[in-house]
């Protein structure tokens, strides 16, 4: 039997939300028929600024709404963050000096939607629902992901902040060798990924980051690739 390949990224994304909900063995997932019995409305999202996209999340389940609207506003809240500096408009900028976004987002039918190395864009994660909904592709990247967003209307907005300018210049002063691999960052992530259940049972998630500090131009990383965002 063959699998099509947006359904087995439906499953996996499934799996990933049931280990957080709920730690499983195999076994016990099985015995249990835990993905039949689980109800909404749920949400859960990375790292500590989370929270506050929980919230946004939950206003919108707890109205009856849908799950992919409670993952989008979710991020929306990360993404407009100015202390965030691993989302959004308070992100770290490239090697450059360049803050540049990626985002994904998937809902209960297995559509999903992507942008990358899109700057001076407010909302990212919208622009990859609105990729998802309203072209017949799945990921625009660089100049066509913000040439798309101008066209559509999305919010602009003017990156690195300026404490962040203010760190990168220093960060540039104190790094004479610009052209060294970009170290990881001492947290080990660069991003927020939120989950949603709503009360129909509907599962829908979300990711968006301004991905590793000093990287190097061009760099993608896996958050807004689908099927590992």
């Amino acid at each position: 039997m063959s699998i099509k390949r947006r359904t087995f990224f439906k499953w996996g994304l499934t799996g990933a939300a049931l280990s957080i909900v709920k730690p499983l063995k195999a076994a016990e997932f099985v015995d249990q028929s835990f993905l039949v019995k689980q109800t909404g409305p749920i949400v859960i999202s990375t790292w500590n600024h989370g929270l506050h996209a929980n919230n946004a999340a939950w206003e919108v389940l707890v109205k009856g709404g849908k799950s992919l609207d409670a993952v989008e506003q979710a991020a929306r809240v990360t993404e407009s963050d100015v202390k965030n500096r691993s989302v959004g408009i308070g992100g770290m900028p490239d090697r450059e000096g360049h803050v540049t976004l990626d985002a994904c987002i998937m809902d209960e039918q297995s559509r999903c939607g992507s942008v990358a190395y899109l700057e001076g864009i407010a909302h990212p994660i919208s622009v990859a629902r609105k990729v998802m909904e309203s072209t017949q592709h799945v990921m625009l990247v660089g100049d066509g992901a913000h040439q798309f967003a101008i066209e559509n209307g999305f919010e602009k907005i003017k990156t690195p902040v300026p404490e962040v300018k203010a760190a990168y210049k220093k960060w540039k002063k104190e790094n004479k060798d610009l052209f060294k691999k970009p170290e990881i960052n001492h947290e080990n992530h660069d991003t927020i990924g939120i989950l949603a259940l709503d009360a129909k049972g509907n599962l829908s998630g979300a990711c968006t980051t301004s991905g590793w500090a000093y990287k190097l131009p061009g760099r993608v990383g896996d958050s807004p690739i689908i099927g590992a965002g």
